[in-house]
């Protein structure tokens, strides 16, 4: 059985990470991918060496060349600017813009069969043009987004409530960044609803936590932002495409109608399998989430016509 191909396009904190959970996984051949000579070569013989100890096999590459990417079955974009204390993810918009227009044609070069998983900022614009550069079909171009926002909501839960994270569950929907829509009413501790568990003040103080989530992290570091998360989230979604597992995930979908939205990448929950996003799962919203929902996708919309494509 031939084993899987991942690429890694960005060999950073967050493409490096990924490469990790990865090959920890077993998920398949990975091949790191940075325009740094020698960085993506070092990190991937270092974790090569960690094969013996931690028990996974796999091939290892780390290049410069993206011949060696040829026959990805998953393509997954890191590259690109990160974030520093003070600036927004649209900040990184025409910086980020240039690098993944470069990176995906080069990817898409050398496998054209691929699912392209998006991680650059602004996600849900960098995924839009990812898909317009690429001609790819709309399931396979996916951004990672809602995972990492549900899971950091779900993180704040544990730690207020001093219960296992294992327990909670949550979705958060809309455009990853100050717009996103998390939704309590979707959120549960062991299928217990969080209303019955914690305080609406509590519950608005975690949903701002959520959607200040990077930031915060980007703050206290003081240089660079988050990539443990970000990655382990990225990573889920590789293992449910390559495994067609038929999660049902959060994630940066194309909307040709759903939820009344058309023509952007938005974060939905979609169902997640072999062939990339198989399903958008519509929810019915109340009246203020629908709000919530529609004040985050002009933000996007918004975002998108800046690229001036």
């Amino acid at each position: 059985m031939r084993r899987a191909k991942i690429s890694i396009i960005g060999a950073g904190n967050v493409g490096a990470t990924c490469a990790h959970w990865a090959a920890s996984k077993e998920l398949g051949d990975i091949v790191l991918v940075d325009i740094v000579e020698g960085m993506p070569q070092g990190k991937s013989l270092d974790l090569a060496e960690a094969g013996p100890v931690e028990g996974f096999d796999g091939r290892l590459v780390g290049t410069q060349d993206y011949r060696d990417t040829a026959g990805s079955d998953i393509v997954v974009i890191t590259s690109g600017m990160a974030r520093k204390p003070g600036m927004t993810r649209e900040d990184l918009l025409e910086a980020n813009k240039n690098i993944v227009t470069a990176v995906v044609r080069s990817s898409v070069e050398h496998s054209p069969d691929a699912v392209l998983v998006l991680v650059t900022n602004p996600l849900d614009t960098m995924t839009y043009l990812a898909k317009k550069v690429s001609g790819f079909p709309k399931n396979r171009v996916v951004g990672q987004a809602g995972v990492l926002d549900a899971a950091r909501f779900r993180a704040f839960v544990s730690m207020e409530l001093g219960v296992s994270v294992e327990d909670v569950q949550a979705l958060v929907m809309g455009g990853h960044g100050d717009t996103m829509v998390p939704l309590p009413r979707y959120c549960t501790v062991s299928g217990i609803p969080l209303t019955e568990l914690m305080p609406e003040s509590r519950i608005q103080a975690l949903i701002a936590r959520t959607r200040d989530g990077g930031a915060e992290i980007v703050k206290l570091l003081k240089s660079g932002s988050a990539y443990y998360a970000p990655a382990s989230s990225t990573i889920q979604m590789v293992e449910a495409i390559l495994k067609d597992k038929k999660r049902i995930l959060p994630c940066s979908a194309y909307l040709e109608g759903e939820y009344g939205i058309h023509g952007i990448y938005f974060g939905v929950p979609v169902l997640l399998g072999g062939q990339g996003v198989e399903k958008v799962v519509e929810l019915q919203l109340t009246g203020e989430e629908q709000e919530l929902v529609r004040a985050s996708a002009e933000a996007v919309k918004k975002s998108v016509q800046g690229l001036n494509l």
